[in-house]
């Protein structure tokens, strides 16, 4: 062991092994709140140029190895994994828990699935430990500044984690964005859910662009004023701030809009999937989030989509060209449909979350998730507050668009919604993500669906059977033969 190791023994609050940017800022976070904290990298490199550099921010106890660093902290130890999720982190869980004693604490900071998350926790459980699954969104800044975080786990190791969590994360209005989610895989089941919010809500803000660029024939810089207007009402949100900065920035080297000389390829790191395969598991419609999912997947598709620009390049040949009348009704309309499918996004990751908690009994408060969305997040936005009260107000909201708040947004929208969505299948605009939320509404409020004939046609070729409005139980029509009925 080495002799600054051996004199820091057991001194440290909390350690931190994996020191790329995100480890490094959330270390440094850490210290400059007054924690002492152990730091560790497989590259003894990076723990020594974290301590030259930023040493004077707090008090860091250094170590080359791991079973230095794993002495360098108090009992209980409380050690944070930042490294690339999957096999990664399961190499470095392998090599810490032979050094670590019961009632220790293994903290995963990074974006690891949750079922993982849920593996992992119940096998330290059987060695003594716990296992915290923690989701932590805000990026490199948010990691330094203050983000919002969302740990798993017992409640017990939460005494020793809640205290320093909570001290080091954003503050809104004196609450820290840190509460405890649930058991197991809860944190990071609902980190999972905000990334797919975060689609959605990135895809949609694209497609409000889209329109605005081609209904007005506006350039970027004019649009980044728009952003800049919205961001002060309901729409205020982190993510229409930084819209507006995009759009407003010119590139150096060409002087071009910035936004024109960027590849329109937009690429995803797996989160936004698991949110769309989960929710098919758990039969919850997140459409919104899938679509956005999706219309990244297409966009990286080059070949196809060049293949089809030229076998397409004369289909709305002869078409009379879009031309925007009124200039500020059609602005105001993007902005209600953009409202509106934002509710319907959040609606949908809320209720995603919920069917997760009742699967895996974690007991989520979901205005409690809205209260730590507030600061330190990508999503965060000034209609959290209205999530929070709505769900304070009741529990049990069975949708969060019926809520008195958000159901007058999305009714004062509606005309709005429908306009845009038919201007963009009418000029070849792609809009997805509007259109399948404005689709998810009309589905959500209809009193009789089309999918009764669909139970009729799975009976049919596959005596899947059906049931009826006028009598309880299932039945099966005799489709082959004399099409009688008879109880399934």
């Amino acid at each position: 062991m080495s002799e600054q190791a051996d004199t820091a023994r057991g001194t440290a609050q909390i350690g931190v092994t994996g020191l790329a940017v995100m480890g490094r800022n959330l270390a440094r976070n850490l210290a400059r709140n007054g924690f002492t904290v152990a730091v560790h990298n497989r590259s003894a490199e990076r723990t020594h140029s974290l301590v030259a550099e930023h040493g004077d921010e707090g008090t860091f106890v250094p170590s080359e190895s791991l079973s230095d660093f794993v002495a360098s902290l108090e009992r209980p130890r409380a050690v944070i994994v930042m490294v690339k999720a999957g096999a990664p982190t399961d190499a470095v869980i392998d090599e810490l828990v032979p050094l670590l004693e019961d009632g220790d604490i293994v903290v995963d900071c990074g974006n690891a699935h949750y079922d993982d998350t849920r593996r992992r926790e119940e096998a330290l459980r059987g060695h003594g430990l716990h296992f915290v699954g923690t989701g932590v969104s805000g990026g490199e800044e948010g990691a330094l500044l203050g983000p919002s975080i969302m740990p798993g786990g017992s409640a017990e190791s939460y005494q020793k984690l809640g205290p320093i969590f909570e001290k080091i994360a954003a503050q809104v209005d004196g609450t820290p964005c840190c509460r405890h989610i649930g058991p197991d895989g809860a944190g990071h089941f609902v980190k999972m859910v905000h990334n797919g919010i975060e689609y959605a809500d990135m895809q949609l803000i694209a497609e409000a662009y889209d329109m605005l660029r081609t209904g007005l024939g506006a350039e970027p810089a004019e649009i980044a004023e728009i952003f800049t207007g919205w961001n002060s009402g309901d729409l205020e949100s982190f993510l229409i701030e930084i819209t507006a900065d995009v759009l407003g920035h010119t590139d150096a080297a060409t002087k071009r809009p910035f936004v024109d000389i960027v590849l329109d390829q937009a690429e995803q790191k797996g989160t936004g999937r698991w949110t769309v395969q989960s929710a098919l598991d758990l039969g919850v419609p997140i459409t919104g989030i899938a679509e956005a999912t999706f219309a990244r997947s297409l966009s990286g598709h080059a070949d196809q989509r060049a293949a089809a620009a030229r076998a397409f390049a004369d289909v709305d040949a002869g078409a009379a060209p879009w031309a925007t009348d009124d200039r500020e009704t059609f602005i105001e309309d993007v902005r209600r449909a953009l409202y509106a499918s934002k509710i319907v996004a959040y609606a949908q990751g809320f209720d995603q979350i919920q069917a997760g908690s009742d699967e895996y009994d974690w007991n989520v408060d979901r205005g409690g998730l809205a209260t730590i969305w507030r600061g330190g997040c990508i999503i965060r936005a000034r209609f959290l507050d209205r999530i929070r009260e709505a769900y304070d107000e009741r529990p049990d909201l069975p949708s969060l668009m019926v809520a008195p708040y958000f159901a007058k947004g999305i009714t004062d929208g509606v005309p709005s919604w429908r306009r845009v969505v038919g201007d963009a299948a009418r000029y070849g605009i792609p809009a997805p993500a509007f259109a399948s939320s404005l689709a998810y509404f009309d589905g959500l409020r209809r009193d009789r669906l089309p999918a009764a004939l669909i139970q009729g046609l799975r009976d049919n070729f596959g005596a899947h059977t059906y049931r009826r409005v006028d009598r309880d139980g299932a039945f099966h029509t005799q489709w082959a033969g004399d099409r009688s009925e008879s109880p399934a």
